[in-house]
């Protein structure tokens, strides 16, 4: 399975951690020519899937496939930080704002691949 390659390899893990993150801030730093919605799908769909993998790739980073709760609520809390600073920078980029609606779904994102991994962890471990 994927997952345990990558438990197994955690330097990797960080790494695309790590480069998950430099993408996410720089994409951020993207400006948009007018007449691009603020709220549409496809915007939405990039929040919740960058931080999906983001969050993913943090959990399974930080968990090595083990169901260690308090390092999982570190590693969510982490990603949903990162969402809000994420926001936060693209106020500052002219052209771009920032929305309580972009860290909802971060957070989303965030939250459901946690979960999901946790889960995969728990029932991999019975």
């Amino acid at each position: 399975m994927v997952l345990r390659w990558f438990e197994k390899h955690n330097k990797i893990s960080w790494v695309v951690t790590l480069i998950g993150a430099i993408a996410i801030f720089y994409i951020s730093t993207i400006t948009f020519g007018p007449g691009i919605s603020r709220i549409n799908m496809l915007s939405t769909l990039y929040h919740f899937s960058a931080f999906f993998c983001f969050a993913l790739f943090l959990q399974i980073s930080s968990l090595k496939g083990k169901k260690k709760y308090a390092i999982f609520i570190l590693a969510l809390i982490i990603s949903i930080i990162y969402g809000i600073t994420d926001e936060l920078h693209q106020y500052f980029i002219p052209g771009r704002d920032s929305s309580f609606f972009d860290i909802g779904v971060d957070a989303l994102g965030a939250l459901s691949s946690s979960l999901i991994y946790l889960l995969s962890v728990g029932f991999r471990n019975k």
